[in-house]
Order: structure tokens, then C-alpha cells, then sequence
């Protein structure tokens, strides 16, 4: 009696098993429609605030609607502003991508003509690199301190050390094969 017992137990395992198994197999080739699935284009950013690595959606990015995960600030694939004051953390303490600091004045011709191919080289960065705007004249310690002479300059820093000098309005291609060698 208790063999016939544990006979129809098992069987009735076995058939459950069998039943699950099959839901699972119609839940599988469902979730393998490659039809139905949406494919996201990823970048990684990191944020302005705390440096912090983010991927997020390339479309929220362009829409404004991303945000950084760990402090929750508004994330943007723009040049960052850096000061005297924010110089040391934001470009000096950097670990990791290459960061490419304008200096700038808002009265300069040339930096005014090459802003757009900046926002466009941070607009194409996808985390490569990272690009900062540094003030001249409102920032005259930083630039003393780098010997900027005539703007437009650009310094190109990796790990805190300052690795090559572009000064003078320069094409995008120039700039970015600049930033290509420093990686």
C-alpha cells in the first residue's frame, strides 16, 4: 500500500514537473521573439557633481531626463563649467577618462567660434572623454597657474596630469584626434 502510495505520489510530480516545464518552453520561445524587442543605444556619462559613471539612455540624455544614480543631478553631455575653486576636484582628482579643459574669455572671437565644435565633441564623447570650460577672467588663479597666454587654450589631462597644450582655434578633427592619442 504505501509503495502504491508513493508510486502515484511521484507521478503525479513527474506530471506537475512535466506541466511547468511546458509553461516554461511556451514562456521561452515567447520571450525569444526578437520582433517585439526594443533596442536601447547605452552611453556612459559621468556626472558633474560627483563623478559618478552612468549609463543611461542616449534618448533621455538628448531629452534632459537623465539623472545621476548615486546624487540625482540632472546629467548632460555638455562641457562642464570649472572654476578656481572646483579646478582640483573636477580635473585634478579625475581618475579614468581624459578630461579637455577650454580656456576661454567671453569676449574672445576665436573661443566663441570654437564653443559649437566643443559641444559637439562632448555631444559625440559616450564617455570617452569629458570636456570642462574654464573662464579666464573670472578664474585667473587656474590660468596663471597653467601659463595660459593667449585663449583660445586647450589642456588635455589624464589621472590629474596635464598631458598635451592645443592653443588657438583649432579643427574638430584636430581636437579629437588629440583626445584619441591621450587614451
Amino acid at each position: 500500500m504505501n509503495e502504491r502510495r508513493m508510486l502515484l505520489r511521484s507521478a503525479t510530480a513527474s506530471l506537475a514537473t512535466v506541466r511547468n516545464m511546458s509553461a516554461v518552453i511556451r514562456v521561452s520561445a515567447n520571450f525569444c521573439n526578437l520582433s517585439r524587442v526594443k533596442y536601447v543605444a547605452m552611453v556612459v556619462i559621468a556626472c558633474t557633481n560627483c563623478g559618478a559613471n552612468n549609463r543611461v539612455d542616449e534618448a533621455k540624455l538628448n531629452e534632459g531626463k537623465a539623472k545621476c544614480g548615486r546624487c540625482g543631478t540632472k546629467l548632460e553631455n555638455k562641457p562642464f563649467v570649472v572654476t578656481d575653486a572646483s579646478f582640483g576636484r573636477d580635473v585634478l582628482q579625475a581618475t579614468g577618462e581624459p578630461i579637455l579643459v577650454d580656456a576661454w574669455a567671453p569676449w574672445c572671437g576665436p573661443c566663441r567660434a570654437i564653443a559649437p565644435v566643443l559641444d559637439q565633441l562632448a555631444a559625440e564623447a559616450h564617455g570617452r572623454y569629458r570636456i570642462a570650460k574654464l573662464n579666464v577672467d573670472e578664474n585667473p588663479q587656474t590660468a596663471t597657474q597653467y601659463q595660459i597666454a593667449s585663449i583660445p587654450t586647450m589642456l588635455i589631462f589624464k589621472d590629474g596630469k596635464l598631458i598635451d597644450r592645443l592653443i588657438g582655434a583649432q579643427p574638430k578633427q584636430v581636437i579629437a584626434a588629440r583626445l584619441a592619442a591621450v587614451r
